[in-house]
């Protein structure tokens, strides 16, 4: 585990304008020689499940159409690479759906539908698979699993992925990588971060099994997290190079068109880019950070680039994203990322018992 120094100091600048100019620079240089070296050795999307997300936080103050709802599709990166003479895998966004109801704003949610709830909740948040179930798939045991990872921490409680005192872990060599500022605003949030947060989603996990990243760090070969705060204060991208190009994913925007606003069909987003000259649409459930997600957003399509099969698009792949769904009408992506296999899964025995990389 390496870290990098391609975007320290890049927003320091007094301008938000010589920012963005910085940053944008920097993340064009960053996709060149990162896209330039070796690719992970194994990288797959797997779909989890599809949950309602309010059209006011998704794509923030764009869209148009009058329902309240859109219907984002939550997914597990399974990734390994080389570092050193070890193979490493790490599971980006494995969330445990069921214990993540109780994130209080998904939780009144699922109590409006009353008696119906649990018919409700099938309804409108479909599962297509669990965590276990993927790994199960392409051989990847629990034992495998070196590290976890996500985004920003948002809805997830991960008590079960690595245990507590009263729990054994279910993947009991796995260690959490996040940085140091999304730890520490789960550990002390105001009341607009509360309701999205899964209560005591980290209490009682060994800090051993933490490590707490202090900004950007190359995991190895064609696998990074670099830190693109916005969304939440402590948010990170995770950056893979495979043979399709760079690919990219945070929750900073939900859709391609969330990074593409003047080619989306969706209604409103294309006029409202055009009235205001926004260049990408935030997800906004919290604006913990505004100007600095806006900021991220163009530094995770620069850093992605151009999409090779519609170049209208960037790599840039939503750890949720939106899609189409008949019971909230009206809102379709331009353009849907669809299941992503690069590579064949590496099946070792391997497994990271110290922070050591």
């Amino acid at each position: 585990m390496k870290a990098l120094s391609d975007f320290v100091g890049a927003r320091r600048a007094a301008h938000p304008a010589d920012r963005l100019t910085e940053v944008r620079m920097r993340a064009r240089r960053f996709n060149r020689w990162f896209g330039e070296g070796p690719t992970a050795l194994y990288y797959r999307t797997f779909d989890l499940i599809r949950v309602p997300y309010p059209v006011r936080y998704g794509l923030l103050n764009a869209c148009r159409v009058p329902i309240p709802f859109l219907h984002i599709l939550n997914r597990l990166f399974v990734v390994q690479y080389r570092s050193g003479n070890r193979v490493r895998t790490l599971l980006f966004s494995p969330s445990d759906f069921k214990r993540n109801r109780e994130t209080p704003f998904f939780k009144r949610l699922g109590e409006s539908f009353g008696p119906f709830q649990k018919w409700g909740e099938k309804l409108i948040a479909p599962i297509s698979a669990t965590v276990e179930e993927c790994l199960a798939s392409i051989n990847i045991l629990p034992e495998h699993v070196d590290y976890i990872s996500y985004d920003h921490l948002h809805t997830q409680d991960i008590r079960r992925w690595l245990g507590t005192a009263t729990e054994p872990a279910a993947f009991p060599n796995a260690k959490l990588l996040v940085m140091r500022q999304e730890w520490e605003s789960t550990l002390a949030l105001l009341p607009p971060q509360r309701d999205w947060y899964c209560p005591h989603g980290i209490e009682g996990i060994d800090p051993k099994k933490i490590i707490l990243l202090e900004g950007d760090v190359q995991l190895g070969e064609g696998v990074a997290l670099i830190g693109t705060p916005g969304h939440t204060e402590g948010n990170h991208s995770l950056v893979v190079n495979t043979n399709s190009g760079v690919l990219v994913s945070s929750e900073n925007g939900i859709s391609a068109d969330s990074y593409s606003p003047l080619e989306s069909r969706i209604p409103g987003v294309r006029n409202f880019a055009l009235q205001t000259g926004m260049e990408v649409i935030l997800n906004g459930n919290t604006l913990e950070r505004g100007l600095d997600q806006y900021v991220s957003m163009i530094q995770e399509k620069e850093m992605a680039g151009v999409n090779q099969w519609d170049a209208r698009f960037y790599n840039v792949i939503p750890s949720s994203e939106l899609t189409a769904y008949w019971a909230f009408p009206g809102i379709r992506p331009t353009y849907r990322f669809s299941e992503q296999i690069h590579g064949e899964p590496q099946i070792t025995t391997r497994s990271a018992r110290s922070s050591a990389a």
